[in-house]
């Protein structure tokens, strides 16, 4: 290992910039060393594959350990071609996968996504049954365009009231595709079919298992900020909901709980708990940059904690994190396949997390 990372080391230096001057015998001495380097390290990294446990170090995953990701539920992973083609991918666990061709193509995907963050960023007002029925018809649509094609192929893998799994790409990231339904009486619903879950990846939802069996006592931290520095008004809801999450659990010995209320929440106490803490409940402002997503944060009372402070801890060890904050997963629509927010940061990094947007403010 010590000679695979110092030859990494030596190959992630820059570049030699040649000046006009210099030889060319000694530049093709520099491309010949590195080339050396290249081929010295790629035997390094055979020699760690013959280790036990890292046959596919450095090498994509194979399909098998990926569909491993299924055994909790069958994963439903979404796709868009550009602005042509739409289909989902059911992944189930021991069987082969189901590609389901979706009643949407991507132009009308972009305009459905458009239409609900408009309907969604519009504020509580007189407008308000306008609102809800313009939410309505949206996720309508979402059920006869993309949901119900996928729910009439599911039942050969899931049993209704079972756990499936949503893995969306592109415009896809952006629907609430746990809320589709007809909406209408004795119409039918996703929700009232199947329990829904979102990961990111296979990979982070294979890893997020590793850590299931936790030794006791579980320690737990629930972190509220209801009015955070610069904020406009307050949450009411977030004390309430510290309490409440507090009398649900279970006591000592088996869960050990910390309660950060308002007045205490800071940044370093925050950042404290996030590391002490591999349980961890967020009742609080979220905020989603766009520009620079690394400063996307939760806010606490003094400074922000930032996705750029999140990404700097060790959370290997890390096993649940309930979000409940806005703009923790709205993503980017530039940028629509990166998944650079602070839920997946959080996901990526340990385990399963929420993604729709918490309307804390309705």
């Amino acid at each position: 290992m010590k000679k695979f990372r110092d030859l990494s080391s030596l190959l992630d230096r820059p570049p030699v910039n040649h000046s006009e001057g210099v030889r060319k015998v000694d530049v093709e001495a520099e491309a010949t060393r590195y080339t050396r380097l290249v081929e010295d390290w790629n035997e390094a990294a055979e020699e760690i594959r013959k280790l036990e446990g890292f046959s596919r170090f450095l090498l994509p995953p194979l399909f098998s350990d990926l569909q491993d990701a299924a055994r909790g539920g069958p994963i439903i992973s979404s796709h868009c071609k550009q602005l042509s083609y739409c289909h989902a991918i059911i992944v189930p666990h021991q069987e082969s996968p189901v590609n389901v061709g979706l009643a949407i193509n991507g132009e009308k995907l972009v305009r459905l996504a458009n239409a609900f963050q408009r309907t969604v960023k519009k504020q509580a007002s007189s407008e308000s049954k306008e609102k809800q029925a313009k939410l309505i018809a949206a996720l309508r649509q979402l059920w006869v365009e993309v949901v119900h094609p996928v729910v009439e192929n599911l039942g050969k893998f899931a049993k209704p009231g079972s756990r499936i799994w949503w893995c969306p790409t592109s415009f896809f990231n952006f629907m609430p595709l746990h809320a589709a339904g007809e909406y209408r009486r004795g119409g039918r619903s996703l929700a009232q079919l199947y329990i829904s879950s979102y990961t990111p990846s296979l990979t982070a939802l294979i890893k997020a298992r590793r850590h299931r069996d936790q030794p006791l006592p579980v320690s737990f931290a629930a972190i509220g900020q209801n009015r955070p520095e610069g904020a406009s008004f307050t949450l009411d809801c977030v004390e309430p909901e510290l309490a409440l999450v507090q009398s649900l659990l279970p006591p000592p010995p088996t869960v050990s709980f910390t309660k950060i209320t308002s007045i205490d929440a800071t940044k370093s106490r925050a950042l404290s708990a996030l590391r002490d803490n591999p349980w961890l409940h967020f009742a609080c402002h979220g905020t989603q940059n766009h520009a620079e997503p690394f400063k996307s944060a939760f806010l606490m009372r003094d400074q922000p904690l930032s996705l750029l402070d999140i990404s700097q801890m060790d959370l290997s060890s890390h096993a649940f994190a309930f979000l409940s904050a806005c703009e923790t997963a709205v993503g980017d629509f530039h940028t629509p396949d990166e998944v650079i927010h602070l839920a997946a940061a959080l996901a990526i990094r340990w385990g399963e997390q929420c993604r729709w947007d918490t309307m804390e403010r309705q």
